[in-house]
Order: C-alpha cells, then sequence, then structure tokens
C-alpha cells in the first residue's frame, strides 16, 4: 500500500513566499541571473513534493523522499510517536509520526492518512507500543 505525504502549509506557505515573492522581485528588477539560480533549488523542491511517499510491502516499510530511499522491517518497529519537531525528515508536513526500530534508530514520516498507515503497520506488528495523542485509532 502507498501512503502519500501530508502537506503541510506550515512548511509550505513559507517556500511559496520566498520563492513567488523574490521571482517576482527578480523580474520586476530585470535580474534575469538571480532567477536562473533559484531554479535548480526550486526544482530540487518541487521533486520533493512529488516524490514524498511511504510504501508499506510486506514486512517492508519504504520511505521515498527525493532522492533517498530508507528501508525498515516493520517487525523491528517497537514504538509510534506523535512528533511536531522542525528536524529535517523524510516529511513535508509537521503534522508527523516518529517510527523506533531496532535499539537507537527512529525515521520521522508523514501520511496522509495516519490512521489508516498506523493500523497496516499493527496488523503486521500488532505489539507496536502506541503514544499517540493526536490520532484515534477506534474511528
Amino acid at each position: 500500500m502507498v501512503y502519500k505525504s501530508k502537506i503541510g502549509l506550515e512548511l509550505s506557505i513559507p517556500l511559496v513566499v520566498v520563492f513567488g515573492g523574490s521571482s517576482v522581485l527578480m523580474v520586476l528588477g530585470d535580474a534575469w541571473p538571480g532567477l536562473l539560480v533559484m531554479l535548480p533549488p526550486l526544482a530540487f523542491i518541487v521533486h520533493m513534493f512529488f516524490t514524498t511517499y511511504y510504501t508499506i510491502d510486506g514486512n517492508i516499510l519504504k520511505v521515498n523522499c527525493g532522492f533517498t530511499k530508507q528501508t525498515v522491517d516493520i517487525k523491528t518497529i517497537r514504538k509510534i510517536s506523535d512528533d511536531m519537531n522542525w528536524i529535517s525528515a523524510p516529511a513535508l508536513s509537521l503534522d508527523r509520526l516518529e517510527l523506533f526500530f531496532s535499539t537507537y534508530d527512529s525515521v520521522v514520516v508523514s501520511p496522509k492518512d495516519k490512521i489508516g498507515f498506523v493500523k497496516e503497520l499493527l496488523t503486521i506488528k500488532p505489539d507496536i507500543e502506541l503514544n499517540l495523542k493526536k490520532i484515534n485509532l477506534n474511528t
């Protein structure tokens, strides 16, 4: 099953304001070289928005974000918690879940369908500890 990343306004609006406002100012000021310099970072950000998703395939969780990919054996996930941290993560929203696996590893994700995502993980490994205050799995 594929879960798209939730796109949060708290991350997308500042990007639109900064890149949009800078682009307008550069066009009005005939600063075309500056506009060309902004295109690669903008292309990278757009690429990330279209390629951030999470796939559950058997017992494997595949986390895709831009050019980075990570796989996690779902059987090693021991805990899922809410996360609102600003630290960089393969998530397009601050409404996140942190999945703790192995001994000291974790990955932060922001699936649009958090309830379906967590329920599917629980069908594969029912003894995952849940520390979720924002979602109710009984709905």
